[in-house]
């Protein structure tokens, strides 16, 4: 038990410092605006620290989130998991951010830790890209760079928890993925302690990865020119990415279910979003060619 009262801490602890460091990494590349933060506390126990950047020359919005929340396990979690009542404690580091330029995409990260108080815990989250318009190299050079960090730990990883971003990042009533994904993975355990610290490090290694990966492909498209016709068309990409978070995502159904804070639950939403009657981008265009991009399964690693 002091083990894991010891190893609690170690998790929350870091991640709070990781929220830190990439918030000041975020703030030196936007340059014009700098995080807000927001103390709150959760009414069953627990609270977070959620960071909010807007209107900056880089990023429009942005949100980088901790949160450490216990309490009652929700009756939902136990019926799927078919355990009896307990209390669980959960915490995390959660990041959403919506750029300025449409050549600059969308990213997305989330890493969590869970556990109850029968000894059943887990890690789980992942990061995936969301362009407006694919770049073959960036995307390149985003899978490589996950793979880089799963292959330190599992050589199994990158190829599993990639099918899994796949199939997670799928708007069904669509027909598209959400972006050209990334990795993804939940319920990641082991009954030894050795293997589980291992887990910890892949999560915190995933989680120090996130500053450098983005802040390239920032510094590759933050100065490309661009239309207002291609900015209409990130504004609809952005309405495909609401959809998905609002309809389909299960961390925002969790924080909800668990009484978690509304505004930093859906802090992952764009400032501004459009929808338009059965869109179709002409044919042979940069629009119509990122919409062949977004279909599950393709090998980004050997694409080049």
């Amino acid at each position: 038990m002091d083990y894991l009262f010891k190893m609690k801490t170690e998790i929350s602890t870091k991640f709070k410092k990781l929220q830190d460091q990439i918030c000041l990494g975020l703030e030196k590349i936007n340059t014009s605006s700098k995080f807000s933060e927001d103390l709150w506390e959760r009414p069953g126990g627990g609270g977070g620290r959620s960071r909010t950047l807007a209107k900056g020359k880089v990023i429009q919005k942005g949100g980088v989130n901790f949160s450490e929340v216990s309490g009652p396990t929700p009756k939902s979690l136990l019926k799927s998991l078919v355990l009896p009542p307990s209390d669980f404690y959960a915490t995390g580091v959660s990041i959403v951010i919506h750029p300025v330029n449409p050549w600059v995409p969308i990213i997305h990260m989330n890493i969590r830790y869970f556990e109850m108080s029968d000894g059943t815990y887990w890690f789980g989250g992942g990061i995936d890209l969301t362009p407006h318009y694919v770049i073959e190299s960036d995307a390149i050079f985003f899978h490589k760079q996950l793979k880089e960090i799963c292959d330190q730990y599992d050589s199994g990883y990158y190829a599993q928890f990639k099918k899994w971003a796949d199939d997670y990042f799928f708007i069904k009533h669509r027909n598209e993925t959400r972006g050209i994904g990334g990795i993804f993975f939940d319920r990641l355990s082991s009954q030894e302690a050795n293997e589980k610290e291992q887990l910890w490090q892949f999560i915190l290694n995933l989680g120090n990865g996130f500053l450098p990966i983005y802040t390239e492909l920032i510094s590759r498209n933050r100065d490309r020119p661009f239309t207002i016709e291609q900015q209409d068309w990130q504004y609809l990409r952005r309405g495909r990415y609401v959809e998905f978070n609002l309809v389909l995502d299960k961390g925002t159904k969790f924080g909800l279910d668990t009484d978690g804070r509304t505004e930093s639950i859906l802090m992952s939403l764009p400032p501004f979003a459009s929808w338009e009657y059965n869109h179709q981008p002409e044919k042979e265009s940069p629009e119509a060619r990122t919409l062949a991009y977004l279909v599950k399964d393709i090998d980004w690693i050997n694409n080049d």
